[in-house]
């Protein structure tokens, strides 16, 4: 049976908004928006850009044509798994037009995690991450996770003042910033600076990144560039605030610190731990966890078996990636959840946010000198730079490369 042309339009529209919204490909957004239309019986295009979505339906009296606001900086997997499940039921024919537009305004409000989740989920995951980096000192772990929670807190307090996306990350950069200069100039923090550090690591936008390298390898070059510059841009708002707030207390954060290796179980237990807590900021179900951090474990084991046998490290992060991308990818079709969240959060251990932010370091040292800036600044800036890179590459490809084979 065919339905008004306009109603579909709508409920067409605001589906694929709402997915496109908070974390899911862009290919699934726009096809659950397709499937809604074809369910009502009528047939649609839809084109995707960073600001919204466009689409256009062959009507009997004519195309009709709408757009929506729709900029793609969020991430939630609850909404996210309640709308393709919306989907599911209207393409099944188990969902009327008034009943189809009641759900989606009720899943639009859905609320984000609890607070106390979220900010659990910051203090473990900067924790954990702080073990995987080598953390030994007894007050580095309370410390990561004081200025991590406190960094939630933040966040959550500025979001309902804010609509920026680059306010909540910066201001808690500069929190951790902070708290990490101080406990460097009180003599409580260890050579790696992990007090500073680790708090703005939970802060790094992987998924946009990733969601961007998805959009190029499909030719939607526009939008791909777009959502790398917007994870760019948050990337060096948390450099800024990190290097503002130590320079407030008169701390500095080395750019060439010395190297540490811990035990395989203890590395193993921390990444499960960082996984679990980016699952909590991205609202994934509390029955869906289990995956991704089993996923991660075992990545992060593959990437220490690479090592040891004498893999690079890009070569070794690659490998472990293409593994949560040859797992993850018919696991967040099956369990209906954006693959991107669900992969990146398996692999956030291997994140090379510590390079990007020394590298930031350094730069501001080499700015602050000038010509007088020691030869090693310079190599380190560019070491750092070079790891950054080619880690993030290797990640990327790793993971959306089994995303591009074809599905019968």
């Amino acid at each position: 049976m065919t339905e008004a042309a306009p109603d579909v339009l709508e409920l067409s529209l605001r589906t694929s908004a709402l997915l496109f919204a908070n974390g899911e490909t862009t290919e699934r957004s726009m096809a659950a928006g397709l499937r809604v239309a074809e369910a009502f019986g009528q047939r649609a295009t839809m084109l995707a850009g960073w600001d919204g979505l466009s689409v256009r339906l062959e009507g009997a009296a004519g195309p009709l044509h709408d757009v929506a606001a729709a900029a793609p900086t969020a991430i939630d997997m609850n909404k996210v798994l309640a709308a393709e499940a919306l989907v599911d039921a209207v393409a099944a024919g188990r969902s009327s037009k008034e009943a189809t537009r009641s759900a989606l305004a009720k899943i639009a409000a859905y609320p984000p995690v609890s607070l106390g989740r979220f900010v659990l989920a910051a203090a473990v995951g900067a924790a954990g991450l702080a073990v995987v980096f080598g953390a030994r000192e007894p007050t580095t772990l309370p410390l990561v996770a004081l200025s991590a929670g406190a960094g939630a807190l933040l966040r959550r307090a500025l979001a309902t003042v804010s609509p920026s996306p680059i306010v909540q990350p910066l201001s808690a950069a500069f929190l951790a910033g902070v708290i990490g200069g101080l406990a460097e100039r009180l003599g409580l923090s260890s050579a790696l600076a992990l007090v500073a550090l680790c708090p703005c690591l939970v802060l790094v936008p992987g998924p946009h990144f990733l969601n961007g390298l998805l959009d190029l390898a499909r030719a939607r070059v526009a939008l791909g560039c777009a959502r790398i510059a917007f994870a760019s841009l948050v990337v060096t708002a948390i450099c800024a605030g990190l290097l503002l707030g130590l320079w407030l207390v008169g701390a500095d954060l080395p750019y060439a610190p010395p190297s540490r290796s811990i035990h395989l179980g203890l590395d193993l237990v921390a990444a499960g731990f960082a996984v679990s807590a980016y699952g909590s900021f991205y609202s994934i179900p509390w029955r869906y966890l289990a995956f991704p951090i089993a996923a991660g474990i075992i990545a992060h084991g593959l990437h220490w078996l690479a090592g040891e046998m004498g893999a690079t490290n890009h070569a070794a992060t690659f490998l472990a990636c293409l593994f949560v991308g040859v797992v993850m990818r018919p696991l967040a079709r099956r369990l209906r959840l954006p693959f991107a969240a669900l992969s990146f959060a398996a692999v956030v251990a291997l994140i090379p946010g510590s390079a990007l932010i020394r590298m930031a370091a350094g730069m501001l040292q080499i700015a602050e000198l000038g010509a007088k800036a020691p030869p090693d600044v310079t190599m380190a800036v560019v070491a750092n730079a070079i790891t950054a890179v080619f880690v993030l590459l290797a990640m990327g490809f790793g993971l959306v490369l089994p995303s591009l084979w074809p599905r019968r």
